[in-house]
């Protein structure tokens, strides 16, 4: 209060106190009434809010130790939905391994149809000699295709994966380069030091915010078996070889904010969503068990009773003989009584009616963050065709998004290694691949093709396809890697191999040398 008001309050207190008031009032909506109401720190839905914001490497990487083991434990079987949702995601997005298809650029090469076609059956032929072979994994474990799948996963669970490109001589081997997948732990600052303006989660970046090398671990950080042994050891790996520009390491990651340097779990937005029911889960299904059992409790009037098991334990058989203190519960189990002790038969009121409905709102939720609906969460489908179709055509929004980022972050940069091998080997012949960037561009065009989306309704599915071609608006061949995931110019030499071993054994009826097909409706 200032001088005027205590002389107000003195005479008139009453008005002193409204004068008060309305300045109260008058502060509190100059400082908070014109703020964003999101951003309110005085409204009560708000102001219990503890928040806290800070850059990339402050709220993801400071995070990523715990959101690794959190999310891993989760998918070994610490929630079986979030197994599902990782394999549903791996599956439609890899599934068997996305296939190469060259795509050469024809028209600036100056090369004809016959001539590109020729080329990249080549390339096609020689990278299946590669990738169908486990000589391309640097453990020798796995081939192309299989460590597509491992890479994803991996990136999945612990939220970015790195895969080196090294150089092994093998035996009867035609190439060189070689994958080695390498786990998100390994890749740290050298003996755990804290991170600085250049290097932060074992990456490090030049002033200009490029990176520029990895630190990787000789060892696993959480390796049991190496506790013993001399963890201080990482090798700095450029992202390019200094004199060759040749690429050293893929780090696959999806990215959610600028200058972000590590990955975050998939499952990172719903961890506590994810155990919370998978602890609920494990309750119910135990209560159930009970329910089924005949349970009884002791119930004694003595408070010096000399029973074993005492009040309020449940009364079952005993586990161990030599342990006269172990029991549990039983099948119909049987137990004497002691004296002044009487039965209570526990009813726990299991099934729960309401399970099923909670459950499913909660997987609501889940798969709204995860961008997996819950039919395909689940994998339950009972409502109609087009809400079902509506269901999977959302999902295979991002089953295709993410399979576009793993070609160009992954399958992309391998394959345009392995061609400059094939082609410095002479396998392949590429006038110019290494003389100028356009021409090496126009040979390194390709397309991945992945597993199909699958077909509620097959014949609806290939209809709307013979019409979208008819129309103009796709191709066969891009129809044909949507619907069946196979090779439409494949499938075309084979049609007619076929078709002409059935005109020489009079198996088509021809009619003024047009064939005559006979088309039965489809059953509805």
């Amino acid at each position: 209060m200032n001088i005027f008001d205590k002389i107000i309050a003195s005479v008139d207190p009453e008005k002193a106190l409204k004068r008060q008031k309305a300045r109260i009032e008058l502060n509190f909506i100059k400082n908070s009434g014109y703020s964003h109401h999101g951003a309110s720190k005085t409204k009560k839905a708000l102001k219990g809010w503890m928040f806290k914001g800070g850059s990339p490497d402050d709220d993801i990487t400071d995070n990523l130790e715990v959101l690794r083991q959190r999310s891993r434990d989760l998918y070994m079987g610490g929630a079986p939905l979030a197994t599902g949702a990782l394999k549903t995601a791996r599956t439609n997005i890899v599934g068997v391994g996305l296939k190469l298809k060259p795509q050469v650029d024809a028209e600036y090469l100056g090369l004809s149809d016959d001539e590109a076609s020729e080329i990249e059956r080549s390339i096609e032929r020689e990278f299946a000699l590669w990738a169908d072979s486990i000589d391309c994994d640097a453990e020798r474990k796995s081939n192309f295709y299989e460590l597509q799948q491992l890479a994803l996963l991996s990136c999945l669970v612990s939220g970015d994966c790195f895969a080196l490109l090294p150089e092994i001589s093998r035996k009867n081997s035609e190439y060189d380069m070689r994958i080695r997948l390498i786990e998100a732990d390994r890749v740290c600052n050298p003996k755990q030091k804290p991170k600085d303006k250049n290097i932060s989660g074992g990456i490090e970046i030049n002033n200009n915010g490029e990176v520029v090398a990895f630190h990787i671990a000789q060892w696993h950080p959480l390796s049991q078996q190496m506790k013993n042994k001399n963890k201080d050891k990482w090798v700095r790996i450029p992202l390019f070889g200094k004199k060759s520009n040749k690429r050293n390491v893929i780090h696959l990651m999806e990215s959610e904010r600028p200058e972000q340097r590590r990955g975050v779990p998939l499952v990172a937005p719903v961890i506590e969503a994810l155990k919370q029911l998978g602890r609920y889960t494990e309750a119910e299904l135990m209560a159930a068990v009970i329910s089924g059992m005949f349970t009884v409790f002791i119930k004694s009037e003595s408070p010096n009773s000399d029973s074993l098991l005492g009040e309020g334990v449940d009364l079952s058989q005993q586990v161990d003989a030599a342990d006269e203190v172990s029991y549990e519960l039983g099948n119909g189990a049987i137990v004497g009584l002691g004296e002044n002790e009487s039965v209570d038969v526990a009813n726990p009121g299991r099934p729960n009616t309401a399970f099923d409905g909670f459950v499913i709102a909660i997987l609501r939720q889940i798969g709204s963050a995860l961008e997996i609906p819950y039919e395909l969460l689940v994998k339950h489908f009972t409502a109609s065709y087009s809400a079902s179709r509506a269901a999977l055509l959302e999902a295979w929004k991002m089953f295709r998004m993410r399979r576009v980022w793993l070609a160009n972050d992954f399958c992309q940069p391998i394959y345009q290694e392995f061609l400059a091998e094939a082609i410095a080997k002479g396998r392949i012949t590429a006038p110019g691949f290494f003389d100028d960037p356009l021409i090496r561009k126009a040979y390194c065009g390709a397309e991945w093709h992945g597993p199909s989306q699958g077909q509620i309704d097959p014949l609806k599915e290939v209809k709307a396809a013979e019409l979208r071609v008819e129309g103009g608006y796709s191709t066969r061949e891009k129809e044909t890697a949507e619907l069946t995931g196979g090779d439409w110019h494949r499938n075309h030499r084979q049609r007619v191999k076929e078709e002409n071993l059935r005109r020489e054994d009079n198996l088509i009826q021809e009619k003024n040398n047009e064939q005559v097909l006979e088309l039965q409706p489809a059953e509805e």
